[in-house]
C-alpha cells in the first residue's frame, strides 16, 4: 500500500483545510508514492520515536505535533528538530502530522478527554464559521458538554485526577458553586477562556495557562490546568484506532516511547 493511500484516509477524517493558519499539519517529509512498510502513531515525533520506527522497519510516523513547526535555517544536528528530520531522511521515513485539523473536530483530540469525563450533549466551544466535517457537524476550537450529575468542585478535581490520569492539577479559587457544564481544550487553550465564560461553563479544563490567565476566571468559572502532555496523552491511540478501522490487516502500532518532556518532583 502506498503512503498516499494512508494519507488520503487521514485527510478524509481531518482535512488539512481544517487546520489553523499558523499550523504545519500534513506530510512534513517523505515521498507519498513509496510503499508503506508500517505506521507508527505518536503524540510527538522525537528522535527516540524515529529510532523505534527504524527498529520496527516502519517508514511512516503519524504524530499529533509537527516536528517542524517554525522555519529551519540550518540543519545543525545539535538542534533536536534538525537531528530528527535528518535521521528520518537518512532512513527514508516519512513524517506526517495531524495537529489543529484534528483538534478542531468534535470527534478529535477533545473527544479523548470528554469520553473519560463522561460528558454529554457535546458541541464545539468556538465554532469555525463556514466549515463542517464529513458528518455535517460543526468544527472549531474546544468542546463543551455536561456532566451526568452536578458535582462539588473538590470532588470534580479528584475525578479529573483519576479519570485523566494526572498527579498534579493547577486551578483557580473555587467558585463555591456546583459544576455541571464543562468546557475543555486539549493542548494550549488560554485563548478560549472568554468563550468558556460566554458559554456559561462552570469549569474550563486545558493546559499551558500563564499566571495572568488565571486572573481571567474573575470568580465566574473554575479554570483547571492539567498539563499539555496530560491533556493529549490519548491522541496517538485515537489515530491508531482510526487507521486500524480503515486498514484492519495493515501494520499500524502505537509508539512505546513516552514523549512527556516535563517531570515532577514528588515527595
Amino acid at each position: 500500500m502506498q503512503i498516499s493511500i494512508l494519507i488520503a484516509a487521514l485527510e478524509q477524517w481531518a482535512p488539512l483545510n481544517f487546520q489553523e493558519p499558523y499550523d504545519n499539519a500534513g506530510l512534513i517529509l517523505g515521498n507519498p508514492d513509496h510503499d508503506c512498510t508500517g505506521v507508527l502513531c505518536s503524540l510527538d515525533c522525537t528522535e527516540a520515536v524515529v529510532d523505534e520506527a527504524i527498529a520496527k522497519g516502519f517508514n511512516l510516523i503519524v504524530s499529533h505535533h509537527p516536528i517542524v513547526f517554525k522555519g529551519l535555517k540550518q540543519f545543525d544536528t545539535s538542534n533536536y528538530v534538525a537531528r530528527v528530520v535528518t535521521k528520518a531522511i537518512q532512513n527514508n521515513i516519512a513524517l506526517y502530522a495531524m495537529h489543529t485539523n484534528l483538534d478542531n473536530l468534535l470527534d478529535g483530540v477533545n473527544k479523548t478527554m470528554a469520553d473519560r469525563l463522561h460528558l454529554e450533549n457535546r458541541r464545539i466551544l468556538s465554532p469555525k464559521p463556514g466549515f463542517k466535517d464529513q458528518d455535517g457537524e460543526e468544527i472549531g476550537s474546544g468542546l463543551i458538554g455536561e456532566l451526568p450529575l452536578e458535582t462539588d468542585e473538590t470532588e470534580f478535581l479528584q475525578w479529573i485526577k483519576e479519570k485523566l490520569n494526572v498527579s498534579v492539577v493547577k486551578h483557580t479559587n473555587f467558585t463555591k458553586k456546583s459544576l455541571k457544564t464543562i468546557a475543555l481544550c486539549g493542548g494550549s487553550g488560554s485563548f478560549l477562556i472568554a468563550d468558556a465564560k460566554a458559554q456559561k461553563a462552570d469549569c474550563y479544563i486545558t493546559s499551558d495557562l500563564k499566571y495572568h490567565d488565571f486572573f481571567e476566571a474573575d470568580g465566574q468559572i473554575l479554570l483547571v490546568d492539567i498539563g499539555h502532555w496530560e491533556s493529549e496523552q490519548w491522541v496517538a491511540p485515537l489515530i491508531l484506532a482510526y487507521l486500524r478501522l480503515k486498514f484492519p490487516t495493515f501494520a499500524v502500532l502505537e509508539s512505546l516511547v513516552n514523549t512527556q518532556p516535563v517531570q515532577y518532583l514528588k515527595d
